[in-house]
């Protein structure tokens, strides 16, 4: 992000010293040096320009001007106007900030020209008064704090709570606020109803004021979230050994709302695993799980999204080996939290609370902190290597795959444990490994007698349609291990699938 410039502008013969001070003072400091590129003339090398015309075009291009005025009106030139005014009168020509700050001396002690120069200032813009360096100082990191608040350069509260300056209400998707309701009302007893309007339901959950929209709201509910916050895309990858490397077997980015985006990661990481099916002797459905439970590969995925940093740049990544999920965002520990904290009950600190609400009020997270701690507990209950935490530039959370083998060696790049049984690339994988065909075996183990769509889908514990049918369905009947029931009505209201003689005896090796 280029820095704001700033012009200081004052009497030469007067404040030399102090506009040395403050020129050093904005750039040593950790906030204002990061914002703004201060401008001083002493720092100027000498170029064939008459002065007063390059001052005036400093002025022109900063967006800052900031003065100092004193007892002295300085130099005047032929019309009696001196270079400070000059400035000042440019800055206010082209509507650039202003900031005055005035010395403590009364109007007695001032050169009259200064008064009167005062004066004009005084009536377009607010100014300070100090008396020693350090009450000048402390009034011009107030002041550009406020500039840098104003301008949204930077924000007091959290930014899912700040207000998108260009988001009006046609940017909300009234079908989602919808379904949103409904949702919330039967899982967390909401207490609008469905018909309320869509102003008063995000009134409600804080996500409007005067007609403004928050981030939030675009974030849960827009039409088209990555319009405002392109970064808020979720890169999901599958790797078939335990490092990064080249060919990529598959490779996603998903684009949506908050809760879109937590179902599609979800499922492409589900769609990579393996799925065991138990037998009826206590169920009439059949049981099964994934051999990463699905709550805790959610509750990973959840947390990445509701907690990231979205002023950053860099997006949520789901990356799958063969040992190991990782979930990384672009956000940190609540201050003087540890990763070790995690995998105990904690009190729960959102790092986007409007945006936290919703997810909880739909069920998609909890209040109360335990969401780690379930990861860890959920694990455990499942034979699994602990779920580890890390905290670096990124935050991460690695869930390991189940082993065969349990003895584990550190490799020289990373900073857990891996299995020692899953080669570090490619070579050696068998191709039954290497192919995309898991999703169809998943399809096959779960398929029993004849099975409408959805009836798949909710077996498998998946939610988005898109997905099912492009890496399950349409794959599945391609290699015609399944079939329709109505084949020459695909789009049939009673439409069913059934396992054909090849599916058959691909389901009898699985077992």
């Amino acid at each position: 992000m280029p820095k704001t410039k700033l012009f200081i502008s004052s009497v030469q013969t007067e404040f030399a010293e102090e506009r040395q001070m403050i020129f050093e003072y904005i750039l040593s400091d950790p906030l204002l040096g990061r914002f703004f590129d201060p401008f001083l003339f002493e720092r100027l090398p000498a170029i064939d320009q008459r002065t007063d015309t390059m001052y005036l075009n400093e002025v022109q291009q900063c967006s800052v001007y900031l003065g100092l005025l004193g007892t002295q009106y300085g130099f005047e030139d032929a019309q009696g106007i001196s270079p400070t005014e000059r400035e000042f009168d440019q800055a206010t020509l082209h509507h650039k900030t202003r900031l005055i700050f005035l010395t403590g001396h009364s109007a007695q002690e001032r050169n009259e020209k200064q008064n009167t120069f005062i004066q004009k200032a005084q009536q377009v813009l607010i100014r300070k008064r100090f008396t020693t360096i350090d009450e000048l100082k402390a009034s011009i990191y107030a002041a550009l704090v406020n500039y840098l608040i104003e301008k949204e350069l930077i924000r007091v509260g959290p930014f899912d709570a700040t207000f998108y300056p260009s988001a009006t209400i046609e940017d909300i998707d009234a079908n989602k606020v919808s379904e949103f309701v409904q949702i919330a009302k039967a899982r967390r007893g909401f207490k609008l109803p469905e018909t309320a309007p869509v102003e008063e339901i995000l009134v409600h959950l804080n996500l409007m004021k005067d007609g403004h929209i928050t981030n939030a709201a675009l974030l849960l509910f827009g039409k088209e979230p990555q319009r405002f916050f392109i970064n808020s895309e979720v890169r999901c990858v599958h790797f078939h050994g335990i490092i990064v490397e080249k060919p990529i077997p598959s490779y996603k980015v998903f684009k949506g709302d908050v809760f879109e985006l937590v179902d599609q990661a979800v499922d492409f990481v589900l769609s990579k695993l393996d799925y065991s099916v138990g037998t009826r002797q206590v169920n009439i459905e059949i049981p099964g799980k994934y051999e990463i439970p699905k709550e805790i590969i959610a509750e990973a995925i959840v947390n990445a999204i509701a907690h990231r940093d979205y002023t950053n740049n860099g997006s949520v990544q789901v990356m799958l080996f063969s040992d190991r999920l990782e979930v990384i965002n672009p956000g940190a520990l609540p201050l003087g939290w540890t990763t070790e904290k995690l995998k105990t009950l904690h009190t729960s600190v959102p790092a986007n609370p409007l945006l936290a609400e919703p997810m909880y009020l739909k069920g998609y997270i909890e209040r109360l902190g335990t969401g780690t701690a379930d990861i860890m507990r959920i694990a455990k209950e499942n034979n699994l290597q602990a779920p580890d935490f890390e905290q670096s530039d990124d935050f991460k959370a690695i869930l390991y795959r189940p082993s065969s083998d349990q003895v584990t060696t550190k490799l020289p790049s990373s900073t857990h444990q891996l299995p020692t049984n899953y080669p570090p690339t490619t070579e050696g994988v068998p191709q039954y490994f290497r192919s995309t065909s898991v999703e169809v075996r998943n399809l096959l183990k779960v398929l029993e007698e004849e099975m409408s769509r959805q009836e798949i889908q909710d077996a498998l514990s998946l939610k988005d349609r898109r997905n099912f049918r492009e890496n399950y369905l349409e794959p599945a009947l391609a290699d015609e291990v399944i079939e329709m029931k109505f084949p020459d009505s695909p789009n049939h209201p009673r439409q069913k699938y059934l396992v054909t003689e090849k599916g058959s005896e691909i389901k009898k090796q699985l077992k």
